[in-house]
């Protein structure tokens, strides 16, 4: 599976470390893992980003937003929709 180990490695990264990957491909990526510092080097790097981002969101509550300033966002998206469904092939334009 892993025919370009670094690459494959990097493409397979979030399953491995969400916990999500089959357990060959799992195997296959640590067996690659054991014998590649450069990959090593950057999953630790990748899981430290990782921790870091979940503390900063535990000590950074998220701002509120105004009902103001959701109803113009809901006004938004509901204008992109429509613009969208009418850019698509068949769409009436009435």
């Amino acid at each position: 599976m892993l025919d370009n180990a670094c690459g494959d490695v990097f493409a397979l990264l979030s399953e491995y470390l969400d916990g999500e990957l089959e357990p060959a491909s799992c195997a296959e990526l640590e067996e690659h893992l054991a014998g590649c510092p450069e990959c090593v080097e950057f999953v630790q790097s990748l899981k430290r980003s990782m921790q870091l981002c979940h503390e900063l969101g535990q000590s950074i509550p998220a701002p509120e937003v105004n009902e103001e300033a959701m109803a113009g966002l809901r006004r938004a998206y509901e204008q992109m929709l429509a613009r969208r469904r009418a850019s698509l092939p068949g769409a009436s334009s009435t």
